[in-house]
C-alpha cells in the first residue's frame, strides 16, 4: 500500500510474501507443486486478508500497533516455516547443511520475493535487527537437539520456534542491530 500499488498489486504482493517461501522450497529444492496449488485455501484466504486490509487502509496504515503485530507473527511464522522446510528436507534425505539451507530459504523467501519484485534490496541482506542470523542459529540448533542429542522432533521444534521468537522480541525491544561488513566506504 504505502508504494501506491492498486488492489491487484496489493494481493501479488500478499501472495509472494505469504506463500513465497514454500514455492522456492518447492520449485528449486524438491521439485513438486507447492501448497498453494494443492490446497485450496491459501489464495481465499490471501484474498480476503488484502480485501479487509483494503478496506481499513486508512485506519491501519500509520498505527505502531500494525507493525508491533506483523513483526510478531513473523516471530512465529519464519521459524515455523524455515522448520517444516527442514523437516520436509530430513525427509528427503537432504544432507545436514541442505536442511539448513531449505529450512532458511522457507522461512524467509517470500520476504526476498517481495522485495526483489517491489525493487527492493532485500530487507535480509542489509543490516538489520537479528532475524536471518537468528533463524541460522536456531536451525542448526534445531539439527543439533534433533539429530545428536536425540531431542523428539515435535520438542525440539516448538522449542526452537519459541527461542527464534525470543530472540527476535528481544532484538526488536532492544534493538539489536547487525553490522555492515564495510563500516565506511572506501574514499
Amino acid at each position: 500500500m504505502h508504494k501506491r500499488y492498486d488492489f491487484t498489486g496489493v494481493f501479488v504482493i500478499a501472495l509472494l510474501a505469504s506463500t513465497g517461501g514454500s514455492l522456492l522450497r518447492d520449485g528449486l529444492f524438491f521439485n513438486r507443486t507447492p501448497p498453494i496449488l494443492t490446497n485450496g485455501v491459501y489464495i481465499p484466504l490471501i484474498l480476503f486478508a488484502t480485501i479487509m486490509v483494503s478496506f481499513f487502509r486508512q485506519r491501519i496504515s500509520h498505527m505502531l500497533l500494525v507493525d508491533r503485530l506483523i513483526s510478531t507473527i513473523d516471530a512465529i511464522g519464519t521459524p515455523a516455516f524455515a522448520m517444516i522446510g527442514m523437516q520436509l528436507s530430513l525427509y528427503a534425505g537432504i544432507p545436514l547443511p541442505g536442511v539448513v539451507l531449505v529450512g532458511v530459504v522457507n522461512g524467509i523467501g517470500g520476504g526476498i520475493l517481495r522485495d526483489l519484485v517491489v525493487k527492493d534490496t532485500p530487507t535480509i541482506l542489509k543490516p538489520g535487527q537479528f532475524t536471518v542470523s537468528a533463524l541460522i542459529f536456531v536451525s542448526i540448533l534445531f539439527l543439533v537437539l534433533d539429530q545428536y542429542l536425540g531431542v523428539p522432533r515435535l520438542i525440539a521444534t516448538w522449542s526452537m520456534i519459541g527461542l527464534y521468537f525470543v530472540i527476535r522480541m528481544l532484538s526488536i525491544r532492544y534493538n539489536w542491530q547487525t553490522q555492515p561488513v564495510l563500516r565506511d566506504p572506501p574514499a
